[in-house]
């Protein structure tokens, strides 16, 4: 059996017309042997639009109720590509999250996926049947509905993918593949080829926003090749893979802007030991998840600030503020007006400079730098929100990544 994963996005699947391409693309890899599992996202912006729903009724929604409404929009798509496929001609069934044995933790809204049992999709292949499984839903051991996370579409592929031995996974999107940088920023973007599980994984933490993290952390764990492509085209797109020695010729291979981050400061808080570890899990306490920090030393007070997701800023306050007495700061604040410019390489293990290089461009152009994060192969810098654009353009052309410039393989 010649089994194959393909994810279709909401962009992919957004009006009739979509769905039945589609089928068509679907329709071709049945024709030429494949066994078909695919994984359908909602129609186009109707996540937002049941959010935007779910608003009008109360500020603060049950999570659990959020998810029982949120996880409606993937079964309408699910059911109108299988009605498609009836229309072609080919023997086609759609199923829920739960249906198809994903099961998951009881973290609502944002789930992780402890297990999954493909039997009812491989008996379904066995007769012949392309199976149509609705995304970013699992079901905890309770049979809640429970939904992934944003972009949990790709994580129910990549997971079936594992589940099913399959050789490859393909995710279909409105673009051509993974850019050095967004192309509506930088227009001499360049299109890669193949990226390492690492540099996408710090690519989609750090803001691109073509895969989800956690898919590609499940991809890497397995190896398991992903292939991301456009659903209006044939051609080939970005291929994730293992990274191999080719890779490190290259010392950066994609800039990242995220506009989607807060910073809180605590101000005045008592500099003894373990008063970070109180502070950060609190926060943990409450399933907030905090990106860069940066602590200024001070004889017998500091400041600690940090970034969250803006999602989760007003929820980091409340909790911090719940906790004044026992941390013991003397003032807090948040500024959303923020955003965090990342460059990504697995060459930077065995190039020097590039954070030097990095901070000499933005300094040189007048943009300042609030927090500074590393890791192995990520630099990572918060400046104003109204300087982010601007700092992937300089960076783009510093690293030259551009369409018409030769990709820099060392240091000068």
């Amino acid at each position: 059996m010649k089994l194959i994963v393909q994810k279709f996005g909401g962009s992919s699947v957004a009006n009739p017309e979509r769905i039945k391409r589609a089928a068509r693309r679907i329709g071709r890899y049945k024709k030429e042997g494949y066994s078909p599992v695919v994984v359908v996202s909602a129609l186009g912006d109707t996540t937002d639009e049941l959010l935007k729903l779910a608003g009008r009724i109360t500020k603060k929604p049950s999570r659990r109720e959020l998810d029982m409404l949120l996880s409606t929009g993937e079964q309408i798509s699910t059911a109108l590509l299988a009605m498609a496929l009836h229309e072609r001609g080919f023997d086609a069934i759609s199923f829920t999250g739960a249906q198809v044995g994903i099961v998951t933790d009881s973290a609502y809204t944002r789930a992780r996926i402890l297990n999954v049992s493909p039997h009812r999709i491989l008996e379904e292949l066995k007769n012949g049947k392309i199976v149509i499984v609705a995304g970013f839903q699992g079901v905890n051991v309770r049979q809640e509905i429970t939904t992934l996370g944003r972009g949990g579409s790709d994580l129910t592929a990549v997971a079936l993918a594992k589940a099913l031995q399959a050789g490859s996974c393909e995710i279909y999107t409105d673009v051509e593949g993974i850019f050095t940088t967004d192309p509506r920023i930088a227009k001499d973007a360049r299109k890669l080829k193949r990226l390492s599980y690492e540099e996408m994984l710090e690519l989609a933490s750090s803001g691109a926003q073509v895969m989800q993290a956690r898919s590609i952390e499940v991809a890497g764990k397995f190896g398991i090749p992903v292939h991301v492509r456009s659903s209006f085209s044939n051609g080939e797109g970005t291929w994730i893979v293992k990274e191999d020695k080719r890779m490190e010729e290259v010392w950066i291979r994609g800039v990242s802007l995220n506009k989607d981050e807060a910073k809180l400061t605590l101000g005045g808080v008592p500099n003894r030991p373990g008063m970070a570890a109180v502070i950060f899990r609190v926060l943990a306490d409450h399933g907030i998840n905090v990106d860069m920090i940066i602590q200024n030393i001070g004889r017998t007070r500091t400041d600690v600030s940090f970034t969250v997701s803006k999602s989760d800023c007003d929820a980091a306050m409340n909790a911090l503020k719940g906790a004044a007495r026992r941390i013991g700061f003397t003032h807090i604040s948040q500024d959303a007006d923020i955003a965090k410019v990342s460059v990504v390489g697995v060459g930077m293990r065995s190039h020097a400079g590039v954070a030097a290089a990095m901070f000499e461009a933005l300094g040189k152009n007048r943009i300042n730098i609030e927090m500074i994060s590393t890791s192995e192969i990520k630099i990572s810098c918060v400046v104003k929100k109204k300087d982010g654009e601007k700092a992937v353009r300089i960076l783009h052309e510093e690293f030259q990544l551009g369409k018409k410039q030769p990709v820099r393989e060392r240091v000068k």
